[in-house]
């Protein structure tokens, strides 16, 4: 059922994606996809950095996968999966370490204080963690950060098996992947816009029955009783 608006405050747990949620990072994900699968063409390299936006929110170790199964015609002799993973990863650190960070965040954070918060993301997780912790944010996430290559859906059935996911329960998102893993763990779902890669979103959420806000600031506005920003 779709709840007309969500409010921070209400929520026992807060689960947030990274990438187009907490950091402003798509693209620079995207141009690392694109950049590793490089060597193999530009044609791939596109193929794959379309296949990536298309699957937004699922780990990079299972569209590189695909990358070699199924878009790759004949593979560089001694290039593997671990090669392309580790120039993927070469690319997107320096990315990661520049890209803004959504505003407003330690305001929310103060104003769920008694909420748990953590990430459930599809990227990796050792990597993850160095980032947020020498950007001075993994303080924030009381519940902890978790990636891949354990994928979201089963991050979430642990966490709430180990009562470390508490209801009610908001994942906040911006792939159709995250509404998926969302909606499987029975949890509430909100969609953020600005920063998303999918196509025709208001669509999409129309179609579903989403709530969708431009932002974390947006949570923000709800909490102050203000209307909430949509595009």
């Amino acid at each position: 059922m779709k709840k007309s608006s969500f409010i921070p405050t209400d929520y026992a747990t807060l689960v947030f994606d990274c990438d187009g949620v907490l950091l402003d990072s798509n693209k620079v994900k995207t141009n690392a996809f694109y950049q590793a699968a490089l060597p193999y063409g530009k044609a791939a390299a596109q193929a794959l950095a379309d296949y990536h936006i298309s699957n937004g929110g699922v780990s990079r170790y299972k569209k590189f996968s695909y990358f070699l199964e199924h878009i790759v015609e004949e593979r560089i002799e001694g290039d593997t999966l671990d090669d392309l993973l580790l120039s993927y990863a070469d690319h997107v650190r320096s990315g990661l370490l520049s890209c803004d960070v959504a505003p407003g965040l330690n305001e929310l954070r103060n104003m769920t204080s008694k909420s748990r918060w953590m990430i459930v993301s599809g990227g990796d997780q050792a990597e993850l963690r160095e980032i947020f912790a020498q950007r001075q944010l993994a303080d924030l996430f009381d519940g902890g950060i978790f990636g891949s290559p354990d994928i979201k859906e089963d991050i979430l059935s642990r966490e709430q098996k180990s009562a470390n996911i508490v209801q009610p329960a908001l994942f906040i998102g911006d792939s159709k992947y995250d509404y998926k893993a969302a909606s499987e763990a029975k949890l509430d779902f909100v969609f953020m816009s600005d920063w998303s890669e999918v196509e025709n979103w208001q669509q999409w959420c129309d179609k579903n029955d989403i709530q969708s806000l431009n932002s974390i600031s947006s949570l923000i506005e709800l909490s102050d009783g203000q209307p909430p920003q949509h595009n």
